[in-house]
Formats: structure tokens, sequence, C-alpha cells
């Protein structure tokens, strides 16, 4: 990940910890994303709950990297609308 942005050279991480939040958002959508996939797999199959919760965990990791990232957008997102600073400029 970028230290600034690119365009407006805001700082991405604030402190040490910053992205602390963003591992609790991560968390909520992973567990959303399982049980949504759980639930397809359910009403498509006649499959164990075990057999159901393994296989929507393994399709669920390739997503893992990508979610990671998202939620950090959101984190940054939620926290400039709670606390907005200018971007600054020093490097």
């Amino acid at each position: 990940m970028h230290e600034r942005c690119p365009a407006c050279d805001l700082k991405f991480e604030r402190e040490e910890g910053y992205f602390l939040g963003a591992m609790y958002i991560s968390y909520a959508l992973a567990l959303i994303t399982i049980v949504g996939l759980g639930m397809i797999l359910w009403a498509a199959t006649a499959w164990s709950l075990q057999k159901i919760t393994l296989v929507a965990i393994l399709l669920f990791l390739p997503l893992a990297p990508t979610l990671t990232l998202f939620s950090r957008v959101l984190w940054i997102y939620l926290d400039w609308a709670i606390d907005p600073q200018p971007p600054t400029t020093e490097k």
C-alpha cells in the first residue's frame, strides 16, 4: 500500500496502529461473505453443515486480500468523515 495518495498527497496512516479499525471491518465483511456463501451452498446442495462451512471458507480465501484492502479504504473514509484533516505535504 502506498504511504501517500498519488493524487492529493494525503498520508494514509495517521499514526502507529492506524488500521486496527480496518481489521474489525474486515472481520465483519468476512463473516458476512462466508455466511452468504454458506447459505447459497445450503440452498443448492444437500451437504452437511460441516462440509458447507468448509467449502464456504475455501471459496472465501481467494477474496481475502481484496477484502483486506477494501476494509482499509472503508476505514479511511470513515475516519475522514468523522475527523477530516487537510492533506499535508510534509514527507
